[in-house]
Formats: C-alpha cells, structure tokens, sequence
C-alpha cells in the first residue's frame, strides 16, 4: 500500500531495518511509499532504456489511430515511449496518463529542439534546472524517467487530477493548462497498452543499481534462484491465470498452504490502492487488494497475523537469502530494502502471487522477472 495524506497516512509508518541476510547488492536510496510505485528512488536511464527496447520490440506493432492529433507519425512513436518508459519502470497507467497530458501540452507530443529560454524536448525540460544535459534531454526515454522520478517523488500524486499531479513536476506558469489534455492522454494510454502489455508483464525491471537485470539460471543449475526453478518454464503467464501444471507444495507448512490457495483465489480481481483485501470479488472498490493486504489477508486465513502495510511487512519474521526461498516467502521490491513499496508472495515452482498496481489485477509473475529487483526476503512462518 502506499503512502498518502490525511486519515491513511497513519498506515503508512515507517522506521529502520537492518538486515542480518543480505539479499542483493543493491544500493538503499529513499523512498517515499510503501506499496507498488510510488517511491523517490532514482534508477539508471541506461537500464530503463534497455528494458523500453524490449518492450517495443517485443510488444505487438498494431497501429494507433486516436482522433485529436494532428501529426501522429511523430506524435504516436513518442508517445509510444514515454509510455514503455512508464511500463519499464512500473508506472501504473494513472501515471502514464499525467506523463501523456504533461507532454502534450508542453510540445503537442514533439520532440522540440527549441522552447521557452533552455527548454527542450517532449517535456521541455532546462538543462540549467538540472533535468540533464541538452542531448540527455533530448533523448525520449532520458526525459520520459526524468518525468517519473519526479513524479514519484510527490507525495500520494495518484490522489491528485492530473493536473495537480503535471503541476507538482512541472511548475508550470499555467498550472491550469494540461486539464485539457487528459481526455486525449487517456484515450492515447488505452489505445496504447494492449501493444506493450505482454512485452512489458514478463521482462525484468531496471535494478535500482542502474544495470540491467538479467535472468537467473533455470533450476538444476549452479547459483539458480531457488530449489525448484525460477519459473521461466511457464512462458507468458497471462494476467489473472495459474498455471495448469502448478500445484501447492504439499511440503510446505500447512499455514503457508492455507495462505497460498487464500491469495490464488482473489486472481484476476482488481487491484485498489489502500483496498483491505477483504471482499475483493464484490461491488465496493474498497474490498479488493493491494499488494500489502493480499499479503495480510492471506495469512490472517491461515492463522497468521501480519501488520498491513510494506514498510512494517519487512520487519516481520527473519531475513532469508534469496537463493534459498521457500513457498510463503515474502518478497519486496521497488524504493529501499528499509522502506520498500510493494511486496509478492513466493508460492512455489518459481512464482509469484502479487496485486500489482492500479490498472492490473491480481496475478502470478515468475521469479525470474522479480529477481534483480528483490530488496528483502522474510520468511513468516
């Protein structure tokens, strides 16, 4: 879950956390959330950059036709990346819409060599306030991380409109400017998605370090990412589906079997920010799941109390190595190894069952995909 102001921000406390095991060699910057996206930490543009590669190449090459854009031979390309930027470096589609308006409004989606006093690119960014140099700048994805790291920085913007949330980066003279763009924006992100989902679900996200994350072995193999493989086998898992050939481990405790079948049966149900997890297949938004009380939910089914939200999740139980997981094993990611934003539970055979983010729903990963960007393991029960 992550942080925000008012009432929730209580469920959001946080404090230090030492851990005995290391994990990763990963460097603990700051962070400003606890579930998902949210977080202040900086990642390296090369490593964003090779994984928005991926996810073009790799995603379908549909065309985008969108009424209310005057030149979209140039216009649906940038967009194209600024969006893969936000998949790449799990920007849920609220934050790809700001990105979208922001970038419109400033350059009507043109990578502009030129603008007000050193304003350059889609965002028209100054080289003198610190967004880079004039060629970083104009290079799309540099401008498109440089967007959402500042994004993330500002406190609960997904509670923002999009304006609000293109105003807290930008400082705009016109604060007012980018409301009528959210329309076009929102319609360009939904035209856009189905042609990089399945590119950008599967492929490893930059590791906070700055270098790409790349596969662990397969299981058999020395160093492999755990006893029984890292889930590459399955390929593609849609969202919302469990693999046929997946099965409980029948060895493990019966408390993290309980807690495993529990969180399998809210697959495929919306994720909500700040949701209890406690009704997720019924009518009140509030009851579905985000990735924190899937995590306290499953376990409170299997007897197992768990605190509700990332930041004290990681303080619970002991610190375990990686390359020794087991099922029911939680695993955190995204901002910091003290003050992480989103957590997954192992479930066995190399996978994951995790509430993503807005947008997405409930769903199974590989432990392939998660490793180069796992900050902490504990081990509950």
């Amino acid at each position: 879950m992550k942080k925000t102001t008012g009432a929730l921000v209580g469920l959001c406390a946080t404090g230090p956390l030492l851990l005995a095991v290391p994990i990763l060699a990963i460097g603990a910057g700051t962070a400003s959330a606890s579930c998902s996206t949210d977080g202040a930490q900086g990642v390296g543009s090369a490593a964003v950059a090779t994984q928005v590669k991926a996810i073009l190449d790799g995603g379908d090459k549909g065309s985008v036709s969108v009424p209310g854009l005057d030149d979209p031979a140039d216009q649906v390309p940038n967009a194209k990346t600024i969006q893969a930027t936000g998949v790449a470096m799990n920007i849920p589609a609220r934050g790809q819409v700001v990105a979208l308006a922001t970038a419109l409004q400033e350059s009507g989606l043109r990578n502009l060599t030129y603008g007000d006093r050193d304003s350059l690119g889609l965002f028209q960014q100054r080289p003198s306030q610190g967004w880079g140099t004039a060629n970083q700048i104009l290079d799309p994805v540099h401008a498109s991380t440089k967007f959402y790291e500042e994004l993330k920085k500002v406190s609960g913007w997904q509670s923002l409109s999009v304006t609000q949330a293109a105003q807290a980066v930008q400082r705009s003279g016109f604060p007012d400017a980018y409301a009528k763009w959210e329309p076009l924006a929102t319609a360009l992100q939904e035209a856009i998605d189905p042609l990089l989902q399945k590119a950008g679900d599967e492929s490893p996200s930059p590791s906070p370090s700055g270098s790409a994350g790349t596969s662990s072995p397969s299981s058999g193999t020395a160093g492999g990412c755990s006893a029984d493989g890292d889930g590459t086998d399955f390929g593609t898992i849609p969202a919302g589906a469990l693999p046929d050939e997946y099965k409980i481990p029948a060895d493990a405790p019966r408390e993290v079997q309980t807690a495993i079948r529990w969180a399998l049966g809210q697959l495929g149900t919306p994720y909500q920010w700040g949701g209890s997890c406690t009704g997720s297949h019924g009518k009140n938004p509030m009851g579905r799941c985000d990735c924190s009380s899937l995590m306290q939910q499953a376990y409170k089914a299997a007897g197992v109390s768990l605190t509700r939200t990332t930041y004290t999740q990681v303080k619970v139980g002991k610190a375990v190595s990686v390359d020794a997981l087991q099922p029911g094993d939680l695993l955190f990611t995204e901002g910091t190894a003290a003050v992480p934003e989103h957590v997954g539970m192992a479930i066995g055979q190399g996978l994951i069952v995790h509430a993503p983010h807005t947008g997405d729903v409930v769903r199974i990963t590989t432990l392939a995909s998660w490793k180069p960007r796992i900050l902490a393991a504990r081990r509950v029960v």
